[in-house]
């Protein structure tokens, strides 16, 4: 290979590797919506969790892991918007599908006080990226899906999720 196609190669995989995540919300005229029921996730006892027992919330689920910066850097923001919106019908739940141990260990070096979950089925649920949120209303139907990181206590933040709380 000559230095014109080592440098063709490079140029090429540096424009893929450093592309901008496409920020995504779904639309609901779209056939396939995701609903609650859809995800898959396993508590740290290793038992499933039953998504049924968040009936009439609104859930907010983080796909992340503990390897991302990008989720590592926006965990504080959740850790607000929780906080400010503490007296809403909302669950915040952390889905990662590493292992027990590491999500144990992380949880212990960080004060967030986060109900942390293994996720079951990330790839039926198109999860390509991390971090990942899905914000389903209190139907239990999709309402927002992001691949990347989003500074979630900014007000326009807070708006969208108690948009979603109040079905509006």
């Amino acid at each position: 290979m000559n230095i014109f196609s080592k440098l063709s190669l490079f140029f090429l995989v540096g424009i893929i590797a450093c592309k901008d995540v496409k920020k995504y919300k779904p639309d609901p005229s779209e056939s396939v919506q995701v609903k609650i029921g859809e995800v898959k996730l396993i508590n740290l006892n290793d038992q499933p969790v039953d998504m049924r027992q968040y009936k009439d919330k609104t859930v907010f689920i983080n796909f992340w892991a503990t390897w991302c910066k990008p989720c590592l850097e926006e965990m504080p923001s959740i850790k607000k918007a929780k906080e400010i919106m503490k007296n809403e019908n909302i669950e915040f739940l952390f889905a990662s599908n590493e292992t027990t141990n590491e999500i144990e260990v992380f949880k212990k070096e960080h004060d967030y006080g986060f109900n942390y979950v293994k996720a079951g089925n990330m790839e039926e649920l198109n999860i390509i990226g991390l971090p990942t949120t899905l914000i389903f209303n209190p139907d239990g139907k999709l309402a927002f899906s992001e691949i990347g990181y989003r500074k979630w206590d900014e007000k326009s933040n807070i708006d969208l999720i108690l948009k979603i709380a109040k079905q509006e």
